[in-house]
């Protein structure tokens, strides 16, 4: 109900970075972009959950960085989220961030309408909590000036890594339920604009 990823996760997005055949700042499109992860409570209830409040750029020399408003967050109750702001998410701390370093050599030629798959690396921070990212992105070149990165898969993210397991116990004993999923699968979709 509260893994994320992160937006997350997220480290795919600088992927997006790459269709620049174009010198120059790539900025995500907040209102075309949007992060969602999954939890289970009860042991058989699945739920889906996202940000939308997202940011981001990736800069010529391919440094990327993306933020996600955790603000934005809607889990579908309002009093859910109200509470996951309170114990998940650290009030004084209210961006989710991804940073990475890519390559723009492999997606400055891919031709519009042309799709590719790549391996990203990348740094997801959690209020203090700081994680190393691992995905696979599919990337599409929707026209000379924008593209879309989508995350190929799955992105499984552990509580327990991002230092949430407590807020986890919280949000389950405030709920009274029997239990709330430790892991939580995350996908994403970016889109990107050339400035």
């Amino acid at each position: 109900m509260f893994n994320y990823l992160k937006p997350a996760a997220l480290a795919f997005i600088f992927f997006l970075a790459a269709g620049s055949a174009h010198a120059g700042t790539w900025t995500l499109v907040e209102e075309e972009s949007k992060v969602s992860f999954g939890s289970i409570k009860k042991n058989q209830v699945g739920e889906i959950h996202s940000f939308s409040g997202l940011s981001g750029t990736v800069t010529q020399d391919g440094h990327a960085s993306v933020s996600i408003d955790v603000k934005s967050i809607e889990t579908n109750i309002d009093k859910r989220n109200e509470r996951m702001l309170k114990w998940v998410f650290d009030a004084a701390k209210p961006k989710i961030t991804i940073q990475s370093k890519i390559d723009m050599k492999d997606i400055s030629q891919l031709a519009v309408g042309a799709t590719t798959t790549m391996d990203m690396d990348g740094e997801l921070k959690v209020n203090d909590t700081s994680i190393e990212l691992e995905a696979e992105l599919f990337v599409a070149r929707l026209s000379e000036k924008r593209i879309l990165v989508t995350s190929d898969g799955m992105i499984m993210l552990s509580t327990k890594a991002l230092g949430i397991d407590k807020a986890i116990d919280m949000l389950k004993k405030v709920a009274k339920l029997p239990g709330i999923t430790r892991v939580t699968p995350v996908s994403f979709r970016f889109v990107f604009k050339a400035d």
